[in-house]
């Protein structure tokens, strides 16, 4: 097969299948999501050697084949589904089948280049799966206070009660073994280090941002901002003229820091500063709080590439 060096391949995952496009072909291919149908798909890219593989982050589904091409040493670049949305209804694409979404994420990977994604060390990988599993649990936490709330048997709210100290209990056996992993990796006990020096940030806070944003430290002050979804956009079209928001980049890192930036808005003296001045100059509070968070957020980028422990005396950001 001819080698082209400047082929840009979109992914399409499912829990079975995935379903392939490549910008010098025509045609999509589809293999089934088995070790097997793996094996040959890597085949084909050591033959064509693409200069980029894109894929969706489609909450865990995608990573088994990510690990793969990164062990071939592939560039892959996982991207957020909304980029891909945005990007398609940019370009009136309505329709949607497995195989024009795949084509979809090709054109977006040709046309937008996203950043490459790094490769995660084994220890990076074990505390990603728990710190999902944990906000997986979290949540049905909350379901069940939800249900017990509104149970009017009593025997039905004690079964559910019984539902809830079970879940705590497995926060508790999941947070422990963060803990050990985040010690055990020399890199991670040093990032938690200076993660924890900071007025506000307490282990639980530590563990997501080692386990979920390993770029910390290594991207500028709007790449980081951006990618975890608190760099404000201007929204100037019809009634929203004017209007800033956020949105999109990684949800879970941002609901993590919602309540580390309202305690550091309190106990946080150059935060609590920045978050008074906002308000005393008229912005909304739940505004000034998200620009806090954004502040806080570029103050452990600035503290992590600079491998310096918190002092408020020099923290610029």
């Amino acid at each position: 097969m001819q080698q082209h060096n400047t082929v840009f391949v979109g992914i399409d995952i499912a829990k079975f299948k995935f379903d392939v496009s490549f910008s010098h072909l025509s045609k999509g291919v589809t293999y089934d999501y088995t070790p097997n149908d793996i094996k040959k798909f890597m085949q084909v890219l050591q033959e064509i050697q693409p200069q980029l593989n894109c894929l969706e982050a489609t909450g865990g589904l995608e990573r088994k084949l990510v690990a793969c091409l990164h062990k071939h040493q592939f560039d892959v670049a996982v991207v957020n589904p909304r980029q891909i949305r945005d990007f398609a209804r940019a370009k009136n694409q309505l329709a949607k089948t497995d195989q024009i979404d795949a084509r979809t994420i090709m054109e977006f990977a040709q046309v937008m280049k996203p950043r490459i994604t790094p490769p995660l060390t084994q220890a990076q990988q074990k505390m990603r799966d728990f710190s999902s599993r944990r906000q997986q649990v979290c949540k049905m936490i909350i379901q069940e206070r939800n249900r017990l709330d509104s149970a009017a048997d009593r025997e039905i709210a004690k079964l559910i009660q019984q539902s809830i100290r079970a879940y705590q209990k497995q926060i508790k056996v999941i947070e422990k073994k963060m803990r050990q992993l985040i010690y055990a990796d020399e890199q991670s006990r040093e990032r938690a280090a200076i993660l924890q020096s900071v007025p506000g940030i307490g282990p639980t806070t530590v563990a997501l941002l080692i386990a979920e944003l390993p770029e910390l430290g290594s991207l500028n002050r709007k790449q980081i901002a951006r990618l975890v979804g608190v760099a404000p956009t201007n929204r100037d079209s019809g009634t929203m003229r004017g209007k800033r928001t956020i949105g999109g980049g990684r949800v879970g890192i941002r609901k993590g820091l919602y309540m580390p930036t309202v305690v550091a808005q309190k106990h946080n003296p150059k935060i609590s500063a920045f978050y008074k001045r906002l308000v005393e100059s008229g912005k909304p509070k739940m505004v000034a709080l998200v620009a806090a968070m954004r502040k806080l957020l570029i103050i452990l980028n600035v503290m992590i590439k600079e491998g310096k422990k918190w002092n408020e005396n020099v923290m610029k950001a």
